[in-house]
């Protein structure tokens, strides 16, 4: 499994490399900073020596664009005798044993609430010499919803799914559908995308190809969509409105979501780990719309999951 694991982490790396380009040449200000870092340098107090983790990541910054308040795209590589429990909740009979992981992951809070703030992540993890899978996706999470935004978005998404099958788009949304909500707020994250874990469905190269071709799908559309709303004009009110989503998206993030599980339970470097978290963020206490609001619109239209990708 060397070989395969090894193409992969070295397409990650220049997947991160794409991400970033874009996001620089869209936001015409600010370039991200590289943070190199290694295991070696991560105080692990409570690992073992026998657990200690291997390897490391790059972790790319950008700050206070003229587009994107912050931007984060870290890729890693890493190493450990143990799989963490977040990767074990359905595969029982692998804890405790030897894995490697590398992966991709990216965040971007805009400063301008008409433009969605988005996630994907890509990645591969292997556990000994024969078993492997991969995960990842991408999500969207607009303040201000447009619906041309929702179709562009779901019709890119089910395109890249589509040559691998009819059935894996409406397979992949609803676990996205599912995967981004908030039970205890009984709300989506926001409009979904496509979410995907233990993906060994096909041949090992067949799998890769479907996650690149995801990869590529969720580029393009996050950069057509920014094009869009990016010069759109907004109002202090819109922005304290886009502040209190973000809560949401603090919420999920440290009660849910299972990437930021993995790597704490691996000893990860809990700076690239919370870099997914907004610079600027607020709670209201009992926040309710103005009924026929665009922010009322928000929670009961586009929060809702629906077919997209058969719209005109």
């Amino acid at each position: 499994m060397t070989q395969p694991y090894e193409q992969v982490s070295q397409w990650l790396q220049s997947y991160q490399a794409e991400l970033m380009a874009m996001l620089e040449q869209e936001d015409g200000k600010q370039t991200f900073t590289p943070d190199t870092w290694s295991y070696d340098d991560v105080v692990q107090s409570d690992a073992s020596e026998h657990k200690k983790p291997q390897g490391g990541g790059k972790t790319c910054v950008l700050r206070d664009g003229k587009i994107f308040e912050s931007a984060g795209v870290n890729f890693s590589a890493i190493g450990g005798a143990s799989l963490p429990k977040a990767a074990t909740n359905k595969r029982q009979e692998l804890a405790d044993k030897p894995f490697k992981a590398t992966g991709v992951s990216t965040v971007v809070h805009p400063d301008n609430p008409m433009v969605p703030t988005c996630h994907a992540n890509f990645r591969l993890l292997t556990v000994g010499d024969n078993i492997w899978w991969f995960g990842g996706g991408f999500d969207l999470t607009p303040f201000y919803g447009f619906d041309e935004d929702c179709v562009l978005w779901h019709q890119a998404a089910k395109a890249a799914c589509d040559r691998y099958g009819e059935a894996i788009y409406p397979r992949f949304k609803k676990w996205c559908d599912d995967y981004f909500y908030l039970p205890h707020r009984q709300e989506q994250r926001g409009i979904g995308g496509l979410f995907f874990d233990d993906l060994n469905d096909w041949p090992f190269e067949q799998c890769f190809a479907c996650v690149q071709d995801v990869a590529k799908a969720f580029l393009q559309a996050y950069q057509a969509i920014v094009q869009r709303r990016k010069c759109l004009a907004f109002t202090p009110e819109q922005k304290q409105f886009q502040l209190l989503r973000r809560g949401r998206y603090v919420e999920f993030n440290l009660l849910y979501d299972r990437g930021t599980l993995f790597g704490l339970q691996s000893h990860g470097r809990t700076e690239s780990i919370l870099m997914s978290l907004p610079a600027n963020v607020q709670w209201t206490y009992n926040y309710r719309p103005v009924p026929g609001s665009e922010e009322e619109k928000l929670l009961t239209h586009f929060l809702r999951p629906q077919d997209w990708a058969s719209c005109d």
